[in-house]
């Protein structure tokens, strides 16, 4: 019983503490990550307003080139589902906490 226990409590407890340390990040990056979307959005309106042109196929093959290998890193860190259900909620209690 206590083989069994252990690595979980391990599990759950680096799970917790990494998801406090993302949701301390997450509340961190937010006003960049606003201007970010400003600056999106104002591009997207001189696309549609015709002031700038912008080429559709380019950005979506530089999209597949960024999604493909963003899959094969993130498809291994899908079996680690117990770590992963603490780290968000370290996540939403370090996003609230700080």
């Amino acid at each position: 019983m206590n083989e069994l226990v252990n690595p979980l409590i391990t599990q759950v407890g680096i799970g917790g503490i990494g998801g406090f340390l993302v949701g301390y990040l997450i509340k961190r990056v937010l006003k960049f990550a606003l201007i970010i979307g400003v600056f999106t959005f104002v591009l997207i309106y001189f696309v549609y307003d015709s002031a700038i042109e912008f080429n559709y196929a380019e950005l979506m093959a530089r999209a597949e080139q960024i999604a493909v290998p963003a899959w094969a890193f993130v498809s291994p860190l899908l079996m680690q589902i117990p770590a992963m259900g603490s780290l968000v909620l370290g996540a939403l209690i370090g996003f609230t906490k700080t």
